[in-house]
Order: C-alpha cells, then structure tokens, then sequence
C-alpha cells in the first residue's frame, strides 16, 4: 500500500465549498480500482485546516488518480479556495498489511 495524507489550509468563507467538491470526488475516487481508502477529515479546533488521506494499491496509481477527470475537475474548482498551498506526506502501511485494506 501506498499512502498519502495531503494536507490544506482553507480560506475561512470557503470551507462549505471545499468539502463539497472535495466529498464529490473522494466519491469518485473510490470508484478507482488503485484506490483502497479516501478519507476527508477536518481539524477540531480550526475548522479550515484538512486532511486527506489517500489509501493506494501500489505507489503507480496516485499518478493515475491524477490523470482522472474528476481529480482534475477538483483540483481547479479547489485551487483559489487554499488559504496557502497544500503539502503533502507520502507513508508506508505497517498495520494492517496489504490484505487488511480489502
């Protein structure tokens, strides 16, 4: 497995919006056969800060994901809605192995 947990920082006006578009197409990146988990989580205690993390197949299929119409679709609806540009940190799974992802 292959993990990324993608960090952003969202302009305060702009949370509802994000996490619309970015529900749409965590939806639609499921539906990825390389994609294993696509989580949205938003910080408690400052509520324009995000995660996502991003569960792949092999470390190949984030650059498909990325080729995808809807990842494009998302990148540039989101893209003036960033506060500062996202950072991204790529992990490694240790537990549950390969087969505990489903």
């Amino acid at each position: 497995m292959f993990i990324i947990h993608v960090f952003a920082h969202i302009k305060p006006d702009q949370i509802e919006a994000f996490k619309a578009a970015t529900i749409k197409n965590a939806h639609s990146s499921l539906q990825e056969p390389g994609i294993a988990r696509f989580d949205l989580i938003q910080q408690q205690d400052d509520p324009t800060r995000f995660a996502l993390v991003e569960v792949y197949r092999t470390s190949d299929d984030p650059a498909r994901h990325k080729e995808t119409a809807h990842y494009q679709k998302w990148r540039d609806t989101v893209a003036d809605m960033m506060a500062e540009p996202r950072t991204s940190i790529k992990y490694a799974n240790v537990f549950p192995d390969d087969e505990g992802w489903g």
